[in-house]
């Protein structure tokens, strides 16, 4: 189990939340980053949301970053470098223990590949 971030609220779930359906899972390094633009990355998943979950599948987000700089990134408007509302969920693995169980973590500088 972890939280994650959904429509402003912040949720507990676990990976059998999504029994029986394809899960698009994916990883960005950092919700305000200059080295690498996540809502340039994160952009392509929202547009096809639709498209996953017409095929059964749902699609989930996650980044190293705490549950307030989510919350912060989906409030701010796209034009100004964020999300805006956000019909997807994002995990906060600020432990690491998903991004390292998934092979995506950079430990020595404690952010995640994008994956």
């Amino acid at each position: 189990t972890t939280r994650l971030v959904l429509n402003g609220d912040f949720i507990d779930i676990a990976l059998s939340d999504y029994r029986g359906k394809w899960l698009v899972f994916f990883f960005y390094p950092s919700s305000i980053s200059t080295f690498v633009c996540p809502t340039r990355n994160t952009s392509n998943f929202l547009e096809r949301v639709d498209e996953f979950e017409q095929l059964g599948a749902a699609v989930v987000g996650a980044s190293v970053d705490s549950l307030y700089s989510h919350l912060a990134w989906m409030e701010m408007p796209r034009n100004q470098g964020g999300l805006g509302p956000l019909n997807i969920p994002l995990i906060s693995d600020m432990t690491k223990s998903i991004s390292r169980d998934y092979g995506v973590l950079i430990e020595e500088e404690g952010f995640t590949l994008r994956g």
